[in-house]
Parts: structure tokens; sequence; C-alpha cells
């Protein structure tokens, strides 16, 4: 794998001279994702493998362009999984990919977010040079903590080689229930339940319907289950299609906006909505202006991306606070001075 690294680096430091712009990709599942992508493929999946796996620390560290099918099926050999249910938007997702996008799915509210799990990374500057950040273990870092700073960075830092992930033990039960109610009162239930200790998963609500999933000790799932009622459904394929956005929600529109507001959030009247973790992300399919759809999200304490379709000349993400983007600005600079990495694909001046 010397030699791959090597031909990286040659790559790398080409590109720089000649200001020519590198789209770092995988398995390319995520294209769509972000800004449109530029510049000459990169491609990371010939620098694959679990490079070490020590099932009783709950740690994992493989290289980037591993395929993300590979690394669970390693982990469920051991009955571990990744906690935050990455999604994979295709067959060829990678872990590379996985980190760069920073994608969390439907038990993200309960466990934590991608970056969250990731412990250290071995990053490639545009210099052509190897950076260690973190390491295998949890532990307080001074000033930025880079490896999480790597995720959802869109491969605009560099190009990641390697990363170590905490993983978790799969619940030992786990059932799905459905109730039926308005939204406001999804909203109102689903903040009640979120401060009392319930083993609440996962949660989504479409159509005057809630979908709760129940995860732990088996006891403990039975007690939840007679406090929150409800009808017992199979879940499993819900789940995987709410993880995977190929429910009938998300595939009926070419265009989908995601909100993050607090949890608290009440009703925002801008078109079909479907709400997941505890209340704090909406996904939601309107035909309104961005304008208007990102000053409600402002509104109510957040802010909104263009997820999937639409103009993206309107930008993807929530525009940046001047503070805030000079700060993205000089971390730009930092580990790629001649912007050859992804350029454009998070905001077009960086």
């Amino acid at each position: 794998m010397e030699e791959v690294v090597e031909q990286f680096k040659e790559t790398i430091l080409a590109a720089g001279r000649q200001r020519q712009a590198l789209c770092i990709r995988g398995g390319g599942t995520k294209d769509w994702y972000g800004q449109t992508p530029r510049g000459d493929i990169l491609d990371t999946r010939v620098y694959s493998g679990v490079v070490e796996y020590d099932p009783t620390e709950l740690v994992i560290t493989v290289r980037a362009g591993t395929p993300l099918a590979e690394v669970e099926e390693v982990l469920a050999q051991q009955n571990q999984a990744l906690a935050f249910e990455p999604p994979h938007f295709g067959p060829g997702a990678t872990i590379g990919g996985m980190v760069a996008c920073g994608l969390s799915g439907p038990r993200r509210a309960a466990v934590g977010a991608a970056r969250d799990f990731v412990l250290g990374a071995v990053l490639m500057d545009g210099k052509g040079e190897a950076l260690h950040f973190g390491g295998q273990v949890m532990k307080n870092v001074a000033g930025y903590d880079v490896s999480r700073l790597l995720t959802g960075s869109l491969g605009t830092l560099g190009l990641l080689l390697e990363v170590s992930l905490k993983v978790l033990p799969k619940p030992y039960a786990e059932t799905t229930l459905r109730l039926e109610m308005p939204e406001e009162e999804a909203i109102r239930r689903l903040n009640e339940w979120g401060g009392q200790p319930l083993p609440i998963s996962a949660s989504a609500w479409c159509d005057d319907t809630l979908v709760l999933r129940l995860s732990g000790a088996k006891a403990a799932v039975a007690a939840a289950q007679q406090t929150i009622g409800g009808e017992e459904v199979e879940g499993s394929d819900f789940w995987l299609a709410m993880r995977e956005q190929s429910n009938e929600f998300f595939t009926q529109s070419n265009v989908l906006w995601r909100l993050s507001v607090p949890s608290t959030a009440p009703s925002l009247a801008l078109g079909e909505q479907l709400i997941e973790w505890g209340g704090a992300q909406r996904w939601l399919r309107s035909d309104a202006s961005a304008e208007s759809i990102r000053a409600a999200a402002v509104e109510a304490g957040g802010h909104a991306t263009l997820f999937r379709g639409g103009d993206k000349n309107v930008g993807v993400f929530q525009p940046l606070a001047p503070a805030l983007g000079k700060i993205h600005q000089n971390m730009k600079k930092a580990f790629d001075p001649d912007g050859i990495f992804n350029p454009g694909r998070m905001y077009p001046q960086y």
C-alpha cells in the first residue's frame, strides 16, 4: 500500500503545480450531495482494507477506500456495528465517503452523529504530507479536533487516507411501534418521551403516523412498550428504507430540503414533511423559494440544506456568517494552499 500512497502524493503535487482541481471520489454514491463536483477524479478505492480491529476495545481502523458494506460485515461477525447507521445510497459507498459527507441515519438522535465516532484520521494535505490526527481512544484535545473537523468537510481539506472509528455492540432487543397522531401531538409526545428514561433509538413521523424504534435490554424495551403503547410492527425494512431514503416520501419528489431545528420547534407550514430525530430533523418537499425556507428555519432556531435536487445556484448549505466563513477559508488555505481538493463543493469561494 505504500506504493499507492506515493502515487497519491505524486498526483497531488502535480495538481498543485498545475493548479488543477482534483475530485476526491470513492464509490460516487453521494456525488449528488453538496455543490457539483469538478476536477480530475482521484479514486480512493485503490487504498482499501482493514488496518486494525480490536472488538474488545470497540475500535476499528480502516483505509478510506474500503467499502462501507465490507466494514459493516466485519463488525457484524462480532455482533458490533457503526451505531450512527451511516446511509450508503448505493452499493459502492466507502468509509472515506461516509466521513467526508458526515451523514447519520435514524439512530443519530440516540447515540450521536458520525463525527462523534471518529477517533482519529490520517490526512494527506496539499503538500503531499501525511498528517496524523487523534488516535484510537477518546481524549481531550487542544485547539481544533481535526479528525472530527474532517467529518462533513466533503473532501475540501485533503485526501483522507485512514480513519479510526468507535464501534458499539448491537442492541440485545429491538421492536418498532406505530401510533396514529397529528404532527403537533407527535412533536409534543416525542419531546415528552425524550425527557424520560425510555430506550427510543429512532423516530419518524409522516402523514399522521408516528413510528418509533425501541432498542436495548429486553426488560427495558418491554417496559417502554407498555408506557408508550401503539401497535407493534415489523420494523427492519422500514428503518433500512429510512436510512437509505428509499421509501415513498423520499422517492416522490425531485427536490428535498433538510431542516435542522430545535426538537421543540412547532410545525413549519412549508410543504409536505417527514420528521426524524425526536423532532430535530425535518425533511421537506416544497416548491417554496430557498429564501423563504431558510428564513423559516432561521426563525425556528435552525438552518436549512438543499439536500437533493433543485437549483444549486441558490447554495446547497446555509450561508455562513462572515466570521465563520473566515474560519472556513483559513482552514482551507492551511490544508490546501493551492485550492485543488474538491473546490467549491461546500461553498463556491472555497
